[in-house]
């Protein structure tokens, strides 16, 4: 028996049935934990969408490229850093929001799809994914893109979205009656794909708007929340010619600019009323809706993705520093456990060089 009340942390005089009682209690807590991970891993749904699952569409349909990301795979490291304004430490008592608060900040800019060597286009979706490095071990992961909405509201339709989207090996293109079909299963997806269609498409990254596309909530010190959707928006800057025939036309450009100048974006952040969908990345919140300037994201420099820098940073959008939590839409969890399958998957992959390592990346001091 000493073993049994070691293990169990029984006291010495308990009686053999109430030692049985607990050992059940145990043993069905043990059960419920290992359902639980059951459930995820898709063990006991064989139809289960899980974030394996998710990356093997990737795979699927962008083919095997071992050590990169499945998704936004071809990309570059940027360095800079974020002072916050105070105009957000009313809505959040994340540290990083205080008024001159400097938080140092490491990211990476890319181009969504899961080709790394694929030759630069402007209407490729672009992406900005950063880290911030608060005081006492916090940090505030992040992941925008450069379109108002995102194109699906649910991790199913995003698995289904992916194969209707699979480019067609004959054309190039993907096949118009597959993405048909696609919208109409999904109308929500063909209302986002026409906001998608009809925003402006800048000449690069530095002068792009990111968006969160999901929704989140901001605690403030007294404890009260409320949704938010937060955007980084540029400060005008000078446009720079790509080199004729560049595939690396926008990586390289915007290497030369911050070599150049520091590049800034505003942190404006969205106050959601009762009413907004924030289970629902689909759907844009009214255009009336308050805005606050949180503070001023300032990139310095640009490097060639390797271990030293951002390469394997997994930018999983649900690590939060304490003033922000997540909202009810399900698109992050899934976000968060596909990022970490990839992530697992690439960890003990070869890793072959990234195609962005042109001269044009120089980077200015921090």
């Amino acid at each position: 028996m000493t073993l049994l009340h070691d293990l169990t942390g029984a006291p010495p005089g308990m009686t053999g049935r109430a030692l049985l009682l607990r050992l059940s209690a145990i043993g069905a807590v043990l059960a419920g934990t290992a359902g639980t991970f059951a459930y995820a891993g898709g063990w006991l749904s064989p139809g289960l969408l899980t974030p394996a699952r998710i990356i093997d569409r990737f795979e699927q349909v962008n083919g095997p490229h071992p050590g990169f990301r499945r998704n936004h795979a071809k990309g570059m490291c940027v360095a800079g850093r974020f002072t916050g304004s105070g105009a957000g430490a009313r809505l959040s008592k994340a540290g990083v929001f205080a008024a001159g608060r400097v938080t140092p900040v490491e990211g990476r800019v890319a181009l969504a799809g899961g080709q790394p060597y694929a030759a630069d286009a402007a209407a490729t979706v672009r992406s900005l994914a950063l880290r911030f490095r608060l005081p006492d071990g916090e940090e505030w992961r992040t992941g925008m893109n450069n379109i108002p909405v995102f194109p699906v509201r649910t991790p199913e339709a995003f698995y289904a979205q992916l194969l209707a989207a699979r480019p067609d090996p004959a054309t190039g293109r993907p096949d118009p009656e597959r993405l048909k079909a696609f919208f109409a299963d999904h109308p929500e997806s063909a209302k986002a794909a026409a906001l998608i269609k009809a925003r402006t498409v800048t000449a690069g990254f530095a002068d792009s708007t990111y968006w969160s596309l999901n929704a989140f909530r901001f605690v403030a010190a007294d404890g009260g929340t409320r949704p938010v959707r937060w955007a980084l928006v540029p400060d005008p800057v000078p446009a720079v010619d790509a080199a004729p025939g560049d595939r690396n036309a926008l990586f390289d450009a915007f290497a030369a600019q911050l070599a150049q100048n520091p590049r800034h974006w505003h942190l404006i952040v969205t106050l959601g009323q009762a009413g907004d969908p924030t289970a629902d990345a689909t759907l844009p919140w009214p255009a009336d809706r308050a805005t606050v300037d949180v503070g001023t994201l300032t990139l310095t420099a640009a490097t060639p993705e390797a271990a030293s820098t951002c390469r394997d940073i997994n930018f999983d959008p649900l690590v939060l520093p304490d003033g922000i939590a997540p909202s009810d839409d399900p698109l992050l969890s899934a976000r968060s456990a596909a990022y970490a399958q990839s992530v697992t998957r690439r960890a003990g992959e070869t890793k072959t060089p990234s195609a962005v390592t042109g001269a044009a990346i120089h980077g200015a001091a921090l």
